[in-house]
């Protein structure tokens, strides 16, 4: 039985009655190809079956792939960020390859030296571990975006929200409700030299200027625990146990909130009735009616799709860097109430 022929570009061009060199262009997406010829070569594509070859590709350059380094896979908000960067790599060849960098460094560095290896065109980093120096290094070779820190860099770009501002949107909520014992769960600093630039540093840092500017500096409580829900609820435990306990709880992450949520629950504590709760991310699941969360949304598809772009943008020859920031919003739903108890 004989070996069936491979379809190629060649084929595609002949179908379409263009060049190889239009249908190149059409499948990395390339500008200036008319929607007129970008339609043939994709109904072409479509009747022929044509498939690039990823390995002829790699040899000239390409593969079509972008690399996704996540630190975990457990929070909610990373799954909108990945909705974001497919919806805009639709309707291009280019394929997301998904990585696990894990909580040390180590770990993300096989991750990303595991894209490298493999070829990919661009490689998105969510809030990475690794040094500036080391993510310049990585982008000396491959297209890089960085989402999270907020740190300037001619070597790549960055998208991040401004999470100054919207720390300080829930704060100011939580004070406008009466609150004043508000205390936060924050993520316990690696010490990795670059503090200043991490979003988690910047929101409670937020958090912290706006009490003392509603001369609230006394009764500043921060549980340095984990973006997680154990962190959650382990720093939620610690800030019960004080005496007086606060009446307000801000979270830096809907994740963590979750676990605080149900540590207060556990505690036998009505939310917002004995004490008022707030995220950060506006996750799906804090919109869902049973816990009904107050969280900041910062768009993470915007994130995404803005990242994915980005990407594209370098893949095809753009060397100045960009930094795009996220405007944030309040969004207020029941698990934030009028403060009802007498502060001490």
């Amino acid at each position: 039985m004989g070996r069936i022929r491979r379809v190629t570009i060649a084929d595609v061009a002949d179908r379409a009655r263009v060049s190889t060199t239009a249908v190149s262009k059409v499948l990395r997406n390339a500008y200036g190809v008319s929607p007129a010829m970008r339609e043939r070569v994709r109904a072409a594509i479509d009747e022929l079956g044509y498939r690039p070859h990823n390995a002829a590709r790699a040899m000239r350059g390409r593969t079509f792939t972008i690399g996704v380094l996540l630190p975990h896979i457990k929070n909610p908000f990373f799954a909108e960020i990945l909705d974001g960067l497919m919806e805009q790599l639709g309707g291009t060849d280019y394929q997301a390859i998904i990585v696990q960098g894990g909580r040390d460094d180590g770990a993300e560095r096989r991750a990303i030296d595991a894209l490298v290896d493999r070829q990919v065109d661009g490689i998105l980093m969510v809030v990475p571990l690794s040094s500036k120096a080391r993510l310049e290094e990585v982008a000396a070779g491959t297209p890089t975006v960085v989402l999270g820190p907020h740190e300037r860099s001619a070597a790549y770009d960055s998208v991040h929200d401004d999470d100054e501002t919207g720390a300080e949107l829930v704060v100011r909520h939580l004070i406008g409700l009466g609150h004043r014992r508000i205390a936060h769960i924050a993520q316990q600093d690696a010490g990795r030299g670059r503090p200043a630039a991490m979003l988690h540093t910047i929101r409670e840092r937020a958090y912290r200027r706006v009490m003392t500017e509603h001369g609230l500096a006394a009764e500043i409580a921060v549980a340095a625990t984990a973006y997680t829900e154990d962190g959650g609820y382990r720093g939620a435990r610690e800030l019960l146990a004080r005496d007086p306990r606060p009446t307000a709880v801000f979270a830096g992450a809907d994740l963590a909130a979750f676990g605080a949520l149900a540590a207060l629950h556990e505690a036998g504590l009505a939310v917002p009735g004995d004490v008022s709760l707030a995220g950060y991310d506006n996750t799906r699941a804090a919109g869902l009616a049973h816990i009904a969360l107050t969280t900041v949304d910062q768009d993470g598809a915007i994130m995404g799709r803005t990242a994915a772009r980005l990407l594209l943008e370098r893949v095809e020859g753009r060397t100045a860097s960009v930094r795009f920031s996220v405007t944030p919003s309040l969004v207020v739903r029941r698990s934030t109430g009028p403060c009802r108890s007498v502060p001490a």
